[in-house]
């Protein structure tokens, strides 16, 4: 682990503990329920990447997926297992690093990342990249958003559009992109089925 992950890893265990998390709203983002409800992506298998307590993870097992949750802060887990009993889902929630979670037994159908992605240093963001490519297959979805760079803490968060696309272009296909200009949006699918796609 590099120094900024570890300063980032314990930022995120301080916000839960004193309960300052406004990320956490407990809503589900209406540009995953337009993928799940509107544009009917089937069930299947997906991963939900600094997931938090949960929320978006047991909004997919509602919706008839297999859900794993990984989030390295362990309050953050504690509550997703709460929320998941409470609700009765079955849903695997990980404390792990999303850099490192542990094996999964398949590929997954879609992987979900809601500000996960742009708080890892760059020299992280290559091996994140590899770990796509061996957890998903031809049809698979990677839905992200993230923040475009800014300054936090003396250091650099975020990303560009320029620099996700020179690092998955090589086996993922941007089908959908939207910005508010401070953040974005991103839809991917892994490519060979989707290499001729259009963006939307």
């Amino acid at each position: 682990m590099n120094i900024s992950h570890g300063v980032m890893h314990l930022f995120y265990q301080w916000r839960y503990f004193t309960g300052k998390t406004p990320w956490d709203t407990n809503v589900t983002p209406p540009e995953l329920v337009e993928l799940i409800e509107h544009k009917h992506l089937p069930p299947g298998r997906a991963l939900d990447l600094g997931c938090g307590t949960g929320t978006n993870a047991l909004y997919l097992a509602a919706h008839g997926f297999e859900v794993i949750g990984v989030d390295y802060v362990p309050r953050a887990i504690e509550v997703a297992r709460r929320k998941a009993q409470q609700q009765n889902a079955r849903v695997e929630f990980r404390t792990a690093d999303v850099l490192n979670p542990g094996a999964f037994a398949a590929p997954f159908d879609l992987i979900l990342d809601i500000g996960c992605f742009h708080s890892l240093a760059p020299q992280a963001r290559a091996q994140y990249a590899d770990n796509l490519r061996c957890w998903t297959r031809p049809g698979s979805r990677f839905m992200l958003y993230a923040f475009f760079p800014r300054q936090f803490f003396g250091r650099t968060l975020g990303v560009t559009r320029a620099e996700l696309e020179n690092l998955l272009a090589r086996d993922f296909v941007l089908l959908q992109y939207a910005d508010d200009e401070k953040s974005a949006w991103y839809r991917w699918e892994h490519a060979s089925q989707a290499k001729n796609a259009k963006l939307e």
